[in-house]
């Protein structure tokens, strides 16, 4: 299993790469491993869009500092829950496209391939 995980986890950073190259940005690495916060319950609905993700500074070192959610945004405490990055590979795989992106970027995207990639510098501000 662990290597199929990194044959796998090779094959995004390829794809991750190609769309930092293409926005611009620098690649900064989100390995499988890493935390990150999604709003696991926005998904649980089927086809719920937008996708949302934005990044935060890097703040420790199990932490990717993603935050990803599936249409409208909560101010909630528990809006986000704690997961690895692996298992967006279950439910939202094209969201792993976008994480080699640095902290400040933003994604967003739908089923009808709208896709929006932008910086935000004020998510460096938290």
């Amino acid at each position: 299993m662990k290597n199929k995980l990194s044959k796998t986890e090779e094959e995004f950073v390829i794809v991750q790469k190609a769309i930092c190259k293409q926005y611009g940005a620098l690649y900064f690495p989100a390995p499988f491993d890493k935390m990150i916060g999604v709003a696991i319950e926005s998904f649980k609905e089927k086809n719920v869009m937008p996708i949302n993700g934005l990044r935060h500074p890097i703040e420790s070192e199990t932490s990717a500092n993603w935050y990803i959610w599936a249409g409208d945004y909560s101010e909630a405490d528990d809006f986000f829950k704690p997961m690895h990055i692996y298992h967006l590979l279950e439910f939202c795989p094209q969201a792993l496209l976008y994480l080699g992106l640095p902290p400040g970027w933003r994604f967003l995207f739908d089923d009808n391939q709208y896709e929006d990639v932008w910086y935000d510098e004020q998510l460096l501000n938290i």
